[in-house]
């Protein structure tokens, strides 16, 4: 795996793993891009003001019967509230993300291109679609804005930069997610966990 220089402080910079594209200089607390074996300014950290939490940046945890460290956090802000998001690899090291929501607990894995959902129109509240053989609604919809970053993630985030998002909630409690940003959009699946079924190990 490279080592990286942070073009701000040129201190070294080693990312947690291979698929690693964007991480924070520990150093200087700028965010950095990871690519051609060159690292570039992403911006910012931001403010990542303390919050009460269940595990944290660096935690190894076991969900869904699965074990997974906590490698990177985002924070969301949607005006009335903030989310966390965090970024991890499993114990057969594939890539998940963790969130965090007023308790809520939902563990989500991105979905390749052909998996995505197919809709006609726009989605909105209240809405619905079929997706491999069972309905799913439109529970959630807004806009929200990334306010802070700690650690690797496998994507670029940036402070600042605001999304859509929608989530849609299935009959057997299967979530799944979208998030379009422009004509950028991502889409993932997940299930809702109860915080006492999160077990942290370190």
């Amino acid at each position: 795996m490279s080592t990286f220089h942070c073009p701000n402080c040129a201190s070294p910079v080693s990312p947690a793993a291979a698929s690693v594209k964007l991480t924070a200089c520990e150093s200087c607390g700028t965010t950095l891009f990871l690519e051609d074996d060159q690292a570039r300014l992403a911006g910012e950290q931001g403010v990542m003001h303390e919050a009460p939490m269940l595990f944290g940046l660096g935690s190894s945890i076991r969900l869904g019967g699965r074990t997974m460290q906590i490698l990177g956090h985002a924070r969301f802000s949607y005006g009335r509230g903030f989310w966390e998001e965090f970024w991890a690899l499993d114990d057969g090291n594939s890539p998940c993300w963790v969130s965090l929501d007023e308790g809520d607990i939902v563990m989500q894995r991105v979905l390749r291109r052909p998996e995505w959902p197919k809709y006609d129109g726009y989605l909105k509240l209240g809405g619905t679609l079929n997706y491999e053989g069972e309905l799913f609604t439109v529970s959630e919809e807004d806009d929200a804005e990334c306010v802070a970053v700690r650690g690797s993630f496998d994507q670029a985030l940036i402070v600042g930069e605001r999304y859509r998002f929608v989530n849609l909630q299935g009959e057997d409690g299967t979530l799944l997610s979208g998030e379009f940003q422009g004509s950028s959009r991502e889409w993932y699946r997940g299930q809702w966990y109860d915080p006492f079924e999160v077990e942290v190990l370190a």
